[in-house]
């Protein structure tokens, strides 16, 4: 499987509460839905259902699995939502058991066993493996190596400050970009590879 991540990221690098004021508040956030303004469904909703479309499974952190199973669940009967309700779920969490699973198709994988489970689910043979959001979990995938795409909707916004997906290691990894995709109001979704170097 390859591991594919999608991500809405302001300018300054920040992916934290894309989504909503409360979504993710850590920090004393307060620009909570920032990505609202720039949403199209041509080219940024164009993005995800490519993503949702290609992949044989999800890969979320605790936060985002939460905030995700309590919202998909409620849209039955919009394609894209019965997609993100029937396609298999990992979520990773050292706070949640087996029982918080209300999600339909969700799969714990425990925090301390996740780099393990994941590089064992990334050598399977299968479609992709698809993570959104989840910047705790995104920041370990890149720092060991098990990203095989990385696509980044960046909005023109300038957050201030916030989470962000990126390793602060002072390791060098090397990129390339293979697409990129422009809207109208300024949104380029872009789509890297690592190189063979990195």
């Amino acid at each position: 499987m390859s591991i594919v991540i999608s991500e809405f990221i302001s300018l300054d690098g920040v992916v934290q509460a894309p989504g909503g004021p409360e979504e993710d508040t850590d920090g004393g956030f307060a620009h909570g839905g920032w990505s609202h303004p720039f949403f199209d469904a041509d080219v940024v909703g164009g993005a995800f259902d490519e993503v949702l479309s290609k992949a044989d499974a999800l890969l979320f952190g605790r936060r985002t699995w939460q905030a995700m199973a309590g919202a998909w669940p409620d849209r039955a009967g919009d394609p894209f939502a019965d997609r993100m309700n029937a396609v298999p779920k990992y979520v990773v969490s050292t706070t949640l058991g087996d029982k918080d699973l209300t999600w339909a198709n969700s799969t714990l994988i425990p925090g301390t066993e996740a780099v393990g489970r994941i590089r064992a689910l990334r050598g399977t043979t299968g479609g992709d493996l698809a993570v959104m959001g989840s910047p705790t979990l995104v920041r370990t995938l890149l720092a060991e190596g098990l990203v095989d795409e990385l696509r980044l909707i960046v909005m023109p916004v300038l957050l201030g400050g916030g989470k962000t997906i990126f390793p602060a290691d002072g390791m060098l990894r090397t990129l390339e970009l293979v697409s990129t995709v422009t809207s109208a109001a300024g949104v380029n979704v872009c789509t890297y590879r690592p190189t063979a170097t990195s």
